[in-house]
C-alpha cells in the first residue's frame, strides 16, 4: 500500500482558491485559518493528476465529447462500494452537483411550489428554493445525543398542508454527518411516495462513510424509491477535484428522466471539459487505495477534535460525522448569541468556521469545522479555540 503524505502542509494561497481569497469578504479579516469551504487542504490523488498531466501532452484542448467508456468506472464503482446496480442508461453527465439540484427545481415545480427541506441543511437547498420564487418548506430535525434523526410525523404533515411538489434529501446529512439508515430512508420514500412528492437526492459525500458507516442510496431501498427520485453523486469530494466541475445524475424512471434531459438540453448546459472527463474515470478506476488511506486519516482528526473538546473546551458538543470531513460544533453552552460566536472565532480564535444560521433553521449556536486539512493545522486551529473560550 501507498503512503500518502496528508501531513504536508500546501500554502494554497495564489491559487485563486475559494477559501483563501474570499476570507476578507466573509470574515472581514484575512489573518484566520480557513476552515469553511468543503473542499480539502490534501494534493488532488496522484492518479487523477496523472490521468490530467497525460491528457495535457496532447496540446490541443478543442471541443471534447464523452469517452465512449466514461459511465463504466462509475458503474462498477456503484456496484462495488455501495452494491447498487445501475443500468447505462439511468445515468448522464452534469457539470456539478448544485446546477443540477438548480435545474431540478426549473424542471420539475412551478413559482409558487412548495419544496421541503430538512434543516440545518447545506445553505444552496434553500438558497436555490428561493431564488426560484418557489416556497421553502423546513423540516427541522431533532437533535437527540447529539445526533440528528427525523420527525416523520411532522414531515408528512408538512407535506399534506403546503401541497408540497419536491422533496431535497441531504444523503448523508451536511453538517451534521448522519448515515441514514434503511429504515429511515424508506419512511422517507414512503410518504413521499404517498404524497406524489419527487425526490431530489444529493448523495454528494457518498463514499466518505467513517468509523465502518455504510451509505445506502435512496434509490436503492425499494421500487417506489427508485421510480420517484433523482440522485446525485460526484468524485468531488470523495477525491478533491470540485474544481473540474465533473459530477452525474442517476434516474431509473423514464418519465423523469425524459423531462429532466429535455430541460438541460434546451439549456445546452450538457458538455463538460476535457481534464473533469479524464479525472473521474481515473478516479474511479485507481483511487480506492487513496480513498482509505484519506478516510483513515479523517477518523485520526475526528478523534483528535473529539477528545480535544471533551478534555479542554467541555462547554461545546460535537456531532461525531458518521460521513463526511464536516464536524458540526454545538456553542449553545457558551450562552452567546451568533454574532458573538463569530466574533469569538473570528476575532479571537483567528479561525474560519461557517456560521450556524446560514443551515437555516436549527442551526443557531453552532459552527462547522472542516477537518480535511493537516494535522498540525488541525492542532492550532483547537488550540486557538481553546485559548479564546478561556478568555471569556
Amino acid at each position: 500500500m501507498a503512503n500518502y503524505n496528508f501531513d504536508e502542509i500546501i500554502d494554497r494561497k495564489g491559487y485563486s482558491t475559494y477559501k483563501k481569497e474570499l476570507m476578507l469578504a466573509r470574515f472581514g479579516a484575512e489573518d484566520i485559518l480557513p476552515l469553511w469551504v468543503a473542499d480539502m487542504d490534501f494534493r488532488t490523488p496522484d492518479v487523477v493528476m496523472n490521468a490530467i498531466n497525460e491528457r495535457s501532452k496532447h496540446e490541443i484542448l478543442g471541443y471534447t465529447v464523452l469517452p465512449k467508456d466514461y459511465f463504466s468506472p462509475i458503474i462498477n464503482w456503484l456496484q462495488k462500494r455501495h452494491q447498487w446496480e445501475i443500468k447505462r442508461e439511468w445515468i448522464e453527465f452534469v457539470a456539478g452537483v448544485v446546477p443540477a439540484l438548480a435545474y431540478a427545481i426549473r424542471a420539475f415545480t412551478t413559482e409558487g411550489d412548495s419544496i421541503i427541506v430538512q434543516t440545518p441543511v447545506y445553505p444552496p437547498f434553500m438558497g436555490y428554493i428561493e431564488h426560484n420564487n418557489r416556497k421553502l418548506i423546513c423540516n427541522e430535525l431533532v437533535l437527540k445525543d447529539s445526533r440528528y434523526e427525523i420527525d416523520l410525523e411532522l414531515f408528512e404533515k408538512q407535506i399534506i398542508e403546503n401541497q408540497v411538489k419536491m422533496f431535497i434529501l441531504c444523503s448523508p446529512h451536511n453538517p451534521g454527518g448522519r448515515v441514514w439508515t434503511k429504515e429511515e430512508l424508506k419512511a422517507l420514500s414512503d410518504i413521499c411516495f404517498k404524497h406524489k412528492v419527487l425526490v431530489i437526492s444529493d448523495e454528494i459525500h457518498a463514499d466518505l462513510a467513517l468509523f465502518n458507516h455504510q451509505h445506502i442510496p435512496f434509490a436503492s431501498v425499494s421500487k417506489e424509491a427508485r421510480d420517484n427520485s433523482i440522485t446525485l453523486m460526484a468524485p468531488s469530494k470523495t477525491f478533491n477535484m470540485p474544481g473540474l466541475s465533473s459530477s452525474f445524475y442517476i434516474i431509473p424512471n423514464k418519465n423523469i428522466k425524459k423531462v429532466y434531459d429535455m430541460f438541460i438540453n434546451k439549456l445546452d448546459c450538457r458538455g463538460g471539459n476535457i481534464f473533469a472527463y479524464v479525472a473521474t474515470q481515473a478516479a474511479y478506476m485507481y483511487g480506492e487505495e487513496w480513498l482509505s488511506e484519506l478516510k483513515s486519516y479523517l477518523q485520526g482528526n475526528t478523534g483528535y477534535v473529539d477528545q480535544f473538546i471533551k478534555n479542554n473546551i467541555p462547554q461545546l458538543k460535537i456531532m461525531i460525522p458518521e460521513a463526511s470531513f464536516l464536524i458540526w460544533i454545538d456553542f449553545r453552552a457558551l450562552g452567546l448569541n451568533d454574532d458573538e460566536i463569530k466574533d469569538l472565532l473570528v476575532k479571537k480564535a483567528k479561525l474560519g468556521l461557517n456560521d450556524g444560521p446560514s443551515f437555516g433553521p436549527g442551526g443557531s449556536g453552532f459552527a462547522r469545522l472542516n477537518i480535511a486539512t493537516p494535522h498540525n493545522i488541525l492542532e492550532m486551529a483547537m488550540n486557538s479555540l481553546k485559548k479564546a473560550i478561556r478568555s471569556l
